[in-house]
């Protein structure tokens, strides 16, 4: 439900952009590249704590974006990281794991829009969904959580209608906050704060543009 709702999302903010764009201009991206991932601790037991990270491995995505001014963007993003999920601690095991990101984002690309070389940088928000995992206790279903998404890249047009794209990339993803005291003062009185813990991704990759 919550992966047709971000999509719904996406479409909405295309078609908006559509209908208030006076010369539209239509970006379809596909990338791949290398994620570098790290989890969250889970735990304790004796002292020792537990962790939960996804590890480093090839990822890929696809992305449609439109130019609502000659430099801003709007669009979407999709990214899949097939990796294992490593579990640290009293017991060091891994287990194969899926990773999935849904954003909507905007972007602003600097220079003319004819230039064959434009720097980017690119916020989003959306969801990670982490894939479900076979155990030899059974099978456990996946789960998604809100993230955002930063990156900063160039595109390389060595003609009008086709590019090359190079970009870094952050993923965190909030997956839990911890309980870390109390804070009182003569007016509110007394309550708790925590501290939010996230999954990171962080993303290298490279890619080509078709732009119509």
């Amino acid at each position: 439900m919550i992966r047709k709702t971000i999509l719904t999302a996406m479409l909405a903010a295309l078609a908006a952009a559509t209908a208030t764009a006076q010369d539209p201009r239509v970006e379809i991206s596909g990338t791949a590249g290398w994620t570098f991932s790290d989890g969250v601790n889970v735990g304790a037991l004796d002292d020792s704590p537990i962790r939960v990270d996804p590890k480093d491995a090839f990822s890929w995505g696809a992305r449609i974006g439109f130019n609502v001014t000659p430099n801003v963007e709007v669009g979407g993003l999709f990214a899949m990281q097939s990796t294992d999920l490593e579990v640290s601690g009293i017991v060091n095991r891994s287990v194969g794991q899926t990773i999935y990101n849904y954003h909507g984002y905007f972007a602003y690309n600097f220079g003319e829009s004819d230039a064959t070389a434009r720097p980017y940088i690119l916020g989003g928000l959306g969801a990670t969904q982490y894939g479900s995992l076979s155990t030899a206790a059974g099978d456990i279903g996946g789960e998604t959580q809100f993230s955002s998404t930063w990156a900063a890249g160039l595109k390389l047009f060595p003609s009008p209608n086709f590019g090359i794209r190079l970009e870094a990339r952050w993923t965190p993803t909030y997956i839990k906050s911890d309980p870390e005291g109390y804070w009182c003062d003569p007016y509110w009185g007394c309550y708790t704060f925590a501290e939010a813990e996230y999954s990171n991704q962080y993303e290298l990759s490279g890619g080509i543009i078709l732009r119509f």
